[in-house]
């Protein structure tokens, strides 16, 4: 199981670093490519998490694997351009990360500690920074992509909040594990929202930084769940 492991692990690296190259080359044989390479991104993660050792008695691994094949729905919806494959694919992101946060909210530390409460309010001010200004910008374009923007947004710094309160029965490498998805997931999100609806002529770097957090971010959250007994 462990050698499976390591192969879906390494296979999803690999798709994860060609479809992140594919993202910023605009050329029709790149689009092509990438129809191969990031519909098999979530499939080869959601095998690598099923097939780590012990990870049957993982607290987390139903709701991750859920979440995974809600982004895998994302990631098909966002191959496409125009509003309706937007809202498809923020609607199926959306359902993966209420997976998350019902994962992290039962596992949640009890009570509060003052040493560790500041996180939620970084992640409010950060939030509160960034989603008014990509918001309008989207509602400008069409009202209704400014309220989705705004409460999937909503959801992302939901996840980071949570898992930042996870118990700390859980080991701490992966508490961690779990914060560093979450918040790289939410800075992914700002600047897909910031390519989409304020930047007119995006560079590739922009679409390459999208999606190698976006693969991080999957990475990270996968294996915090792989590790969390």
């Amino acid at each position: 199981m462990m050698r499976a492991r390591t192969g879906w692990t390494a296979a999803y690296v690999a798709l994860a670093a060609a479809d992140t190259w594919l993202a910023g080359a605009h050329s029709p044989s790149a689009r092509q490519w990438r129809r191969v390479t990031k519909p098999a991104l979530m499939p080869a993660l959601a095998a690598s998490l099923v097939a780590t050792p012990g990870s049957q008695s993982s607290p987390l691994r139903r709701t991750t694997l859920l979440a995974q094949a809600c982004g895998w729905g994302g990631d098909l919806a966002l191959l496409h351009e125009g509003d309706p494959a937007f809202f498809a694919g923020a609607g199926s992101f959306a359902v993966g990360h209420a997976a998350y946060i019902t994962g992290f909210h039962r596992l949640r530390r009890p009570g509060f500690r003052s040493s560790a409460e500041r996180a939620p309010w970084l992640v409010a001010a950060f939030w509160g920074a960034s989603m008014p200004v990509v918001a309008v910008a989207a509602g400008r374009k069409d009202p209704a992509l400014g309220v989705a923007v705004a409460a999937y947004s909503a959801l992302l710094a939901t996840t980071l909040v949570t898992a930042t309160r996870l118990s700390d029965e859980l080991p701490a490498e992966v508490r961690r594990l779990a914060v560093a998805g979450a918040a790289l997931f939410l800075a992914s999100d700002t600047m897909l929202g910031a390519r989409m609806f304020l930047l007119h002529e995006p560079p590739p770097l922009v679409e390459r930084l999208v999606m190698a957090t976006y693969a991080g971010a999957q990475l990270l959250l996968s294996e915090a769940a792989a590790q969390a007994r």
